[in-house]
């Protein structure tokens, strides 16, 4: 077995990178990232209807380090969910992604006053830490031992990479962090890249690197203005493309491949910023389909709190419908049984007893999957 690749210490920021070969990508990933944030500024309440997105979001950042849950069982857990399917694992998992949302969600916050730096990304990490697994590896603190990447339980000779050694990571944070706030000649968005592989590369937290370091892309974005507000979803492309985006971490201290991954990760802003704005497009399709079909289905003046309602909770047990949603009790039941009966709602968990019934809104869970999963 080959030896580890180990943090190319002293090669931050790269000295040379092959901006001809870089060019074309740069221009497509910003018209395309342009295009989808002209959508968002036209998306009202931006941050609710696509909530689904950012969920799924933590979902598939999260799957990267080895969960399984899936977005409906996320939603149907937060919902009060305790079907055959949903296990204390998923509990636990369900948890994690919970966590990613509130950290996010803070950091952005953060920003508008402060920069993206290690003190916030110390903050917003002992959240995304608070009470899962790696609560128990120093959350919101910097590491003070070597770690490495490989196999679960691996030794550090059978690792695939060894992060920048301990008595190193302090001052390669701070040069990390001032390359972040530099008005680099570089393209924003090759500086992104740059940041976050650098970020992976330095793997400055015991646990939770992957999941930060993914988070930062965003934060990165909004920080910049080069998107008005921290709504966009890399996860996909970098779970489905998950061997290449390890192999350009090794390659980059191995062989001083940046240029490689600056055109892997441009390449993926482009078919993120693609899928992202045909996610978003549907979301406001169905959003504006229902504003008109709701109030002449249910004849009801409070058809449009539901509609704020479902999107805002895609998943959701029937009494936090009644009492979420403003609506007085006996309207919102009858509201309830004529969206059940027109199939836009879908009872995943009749009520018995105490144990109210659970429902889902298909069409915005299908179109935040990717597929159809109801």
């Amino acid at each position: 077995m080959s030896d580890p690749v180990r943090y190319h210490l002293g090669g931050f920021p790269p000295a040379r990178i092959d901006w001809a070969r870089l060019v074309p990508l740069i221009g497509t990933a910003n018209a395309a990232l342009a295009r989808f944030d002209g959508l968002l500024a036209a998306i009202p309440n931006a941050t609710v209807l696509l909530s689904p997105l950012t969920t799924q979001e933590a979902v598939l950042s999260s799957k990267i380090e080895g969960t399984t849950v899936t977005m409906g069982e996320v939603l149907e857990i937060e919902a009060g969910g305790d079907g055959e399917g949903v296990t204390q694992p998923k509990r636990d998992e369900a948890e994690e992604i919970r966590n990613y949302r509130t950290a996010l969600t803070f950091a952005a916050k953060a920003l508008e006053d402060r920069p993206l730096s290690p003190h916030l990304l110390r903050e917003a990490h002992a959240l995304l830490m608070d009470g899962v697994r790696g609560r128990d590896k120093n959350p919101g603190s910097f590491r003070t031992e070597q770690n490495w990447i490989g196999a679960r339980g691996c030794a550090i000779e059978q690792a695939s990479f060894v992060p920048i050694p301990q008595e190193h990571l302090l001052a390669g944070i701070e040069t990390w962090a001032a390359y972040v706030q530099s008005q680099d000649p570089l393209d924003p968005l090759v500086q992104l890249a740059i940041i976050h592989l650098e970020f992976e590369a330095l793997h400055p937290f015991k646990d939770g690197n992957g999941r930060l370091g993914r988070m930062i892309l965003p934060l990165f974005l909004f920080q910049r203005g080069i998107l008005s507000g921290p709504n966009f979803y890399m996860s996909d492309y970098l779970e489905r493309r998950r061997e290449d985006y390890v192999e350009a971490l090794r390659a980059v201290s191995r062989d001083g491949a940046w240029t490689d991954w600056c055109a892997f990760f441009l390449q993926g802003l482009v078919e993120q910023a693609q899928e992202n704005q045909r996610k978003a497009q549907a979301i406001l399709d169905v959003y504006q389909r229902m504003l008109l079909d709701t109030p002449e289905l249910t004849h009801s003046q409070h058809a449009g709190r539901a509609v704020e309602f479902l999107f805002s909770r895609p998943v959701f047990a029937s009494p936090h419908f009644i009492e979420s949603s403003g609506i007085p009790k006996p309207t919102a039941q009858r509201i309830l049984s004529l969206l059940r009966k027109a199939g836009v709602l879908r009872p995943i968990r009749k009520g018995s007893g105490r144990r109210p019934t659970i429902y889902a809104f298909p069409m915005l869970l299908n179109i935040a999957e990717g597929r159809d999963v109801l």
